[in-house]
């Protein structure tokens, strides 16, 4: 054939517009490994299609990496490639397989309708030629689709069964560090960093083993709310120690509270949201405490304060002097004093220098828990309950309001028996709460009756201990005082009535 007649036959060589479309389900190591190879092979099937009369040109490559047909998130380059024939920019997609397309029936019916209005064949490198606009082809797409679904189905239940044998040994299920474990244990494996996409080392970690300084913090924060503290007193003390989470981020109330509600703090192995034995992890606290901190903070009565986090003691705790008024103080400004003073949240009566008082009730806790009667004031420790037991009844009780609910809304109940039930089922509910609460709590006072130092471990106290302690101890009100003696610097101590509440 001469040079000319080739040139000819170049000039009149029919293009046929192709995309190629790949995607891998998981990809552990960023590399994009598993598309890479599907699109290499993508484009030698183009070469293995291509004739002297016709040419397989690929005009566009679409992928999705590390994204499951299943995970219901949006493909975006399936979306644009949908697009692009939906527009007649390409009449032929390769793919390494039917199933990097499509795995869901749905997707697979829109895609044969696409294919039949716009006239697109299917090459694919595993199963050839999906020709779309025939009934054999169609039949030949949905047998490799379901084949497909049915092969990513059993891998699912494979999984699945081996994270409950896993989780029924007590062993971790893989995913973000766990804040309190995860010792290095020498080794190296190596990933790929997301943000830089270059390939780092990175240590192994053995999940059963605890970090001293993340365990310890999950007890001091076990034990703070026990005591009477709060989620967001626990909040400050980590933000003070500098401790964050197992991802290096500032761990807000909200995470702090989901922290201390884990069943693995105690030691429990959890599946699919339901306890199933013990685990073989190092424990943060005893069963105990957590069941008492679970019914502590699961309770719908707990109040809890969405305000600014109380700076000083008797913030919102000491009452009111006005005979008729049955508000708190708060602190404040006192005109054009720089010192903060305590005053009734209403406006009422007068103003008290806050460090002044605050002081003065300081004295009056440090000189009572002194003595040596202080011991008297401990109140005594639960008897014989089985917390255990009493979650379950707890768990049990919540689900039966759950399933009344549901059952009134299918209409099996009507308003007068779903009131009546549920009535009688919260009844319960608070009354097995109160137990579980009462069961873990911690005496407030513990910890300062009895100590060598009354002041120096009060002094060491987080201020939301203290604030535990005077709500136990003492009821502090504000009284108005007689003209004149706001006057000077003088502090009058009978504009402050204080009653033992022990």
């Amino acid at each position: 054939m001469t040079p000319t007649l080739t040139a000819a036959i170049e000039t009149t060589r029919r293009v046929i517009r192709c995309y190629v479309y790949a995607r891998i389900s998981q990809d552990r190591t960023g590399a994009h490994l598993g598309t890479d190879r599907q699109i290499d092979d993508c484009y030698r099937l183009a070469e293995h299609l291509s004739t002297p009369e016709v040419l397989y040109e690929v005009v566009q490559v679409f992928e999705d990496n590390d994204l499951s047909a299943y995970s219901g998130k949006a493909r975006k380059d399936y979306i644009a490639m949908f697009t692009g024939l939906e527009d007649g920019d390409a009449s032929v997609v390769l793919a390494w397989h039917t199933d990097r397309l499509h795995r869901s029936t749905v997707e697979l019916e829109d895609y044969i309708s696409l294919s039949e209005r716009r006239s697109v064949l299917t090459h694919t490198v595993q199963a050839g030629l999906i020709d779309l606009s025939t009934p054999s082809g169609r039949m030949t797409a949905r047998i490799l689709g379901a084949v497909a679904r049915q092969e990513s189905e059993h891998k699912g239940d494979r999984i699945a069964r081996k994270r409950k044998q896993k989780a029924q040994a007590g062993e971790f299920g893989g995913g973000i560090r766990p804040f309190g474990w995860g010792v290095p244990t020498g080794e190296k494996r190596k990933k790929i960093d997301k943000k830089t996409g270059e390939e780092i080392e990175v240590d192994v970690l053995d999940m059963n083993k605890g970090r001293p300084d993340e365990l310890k913090a999950l007890a001091h924060g076990t034990d703070l709310v026990l005591s009477g503290g709060s989620v967001n007193a626990w909040t400050s003390w980590l933000a003070d120690k500098g401790i964050r989470s197992s991802q290096g981020n500032v761990i807000r109330a909200t995470d702090a509270r989901l922290l201390l509600l884990r069943p693995r703090n105690a030691g429990l192995a959890v599946y699919q949201g339901e306890e199933i034995g013990e685990g073989a992890w190092e424990v943060a606290v005893n069963v105990a405490k957590f069941r008492g901190v679970v019914a502590l903070l699961t309770n719908p009565t707990r109040v809890t304060h969405r305000g600014n986090t109380p700076k000083w003691l008797g913030s919102r705790i000491y009452q009111c002097g006005i005979a008729e008024c049955t508000e708190t103080v708060k602190c404040g400004r006192a005109g054009s004093s720089s010192k903060p003073s305590y005053r009734c949240i209403t406006g009422h009566g007068g103003t008290r220098q806050t460090e002044r008082v605050d002081d003065y009730v300081t004295d009056l806790i440090v000189e009572r828990l002194s003595r040596e009667d202080a011991v008297d004031l401990l109140l005594p420790g639960p008897q014989d309950l089985d917390v255990a037991r009493l979650q379950l009844e707890s768990d049990e009780i919540t689900k039966r309001l759950a399933d009344m609910a549901t059952m009134f809304g299918a209409g099996k109940m009507t308003m007068a028996q779903f009131t009546e039930a549920s009535d009688v089922a919260r009844a319960q509910l608070d009354e097995v709460t109160a137990k579980l609460a009462r069961a873990s709590r911690t005496d407030p006072l513990v910890g300062l009756v009895g100590a060598p130092d009354v002041r120096k471990a009060w002094t060491d106290l987080e201020l939301d201990r203290k604030r535990a302690v005077l709500r136990s101890l003492l009821t502090v009100k504000i009284l108005p005082v007689g003209r004149g003696k706001n006057s000077g610097k003088a502090f009058h101590t009978e504009a402050i009535e204080t009653n033992w509440v022990r």
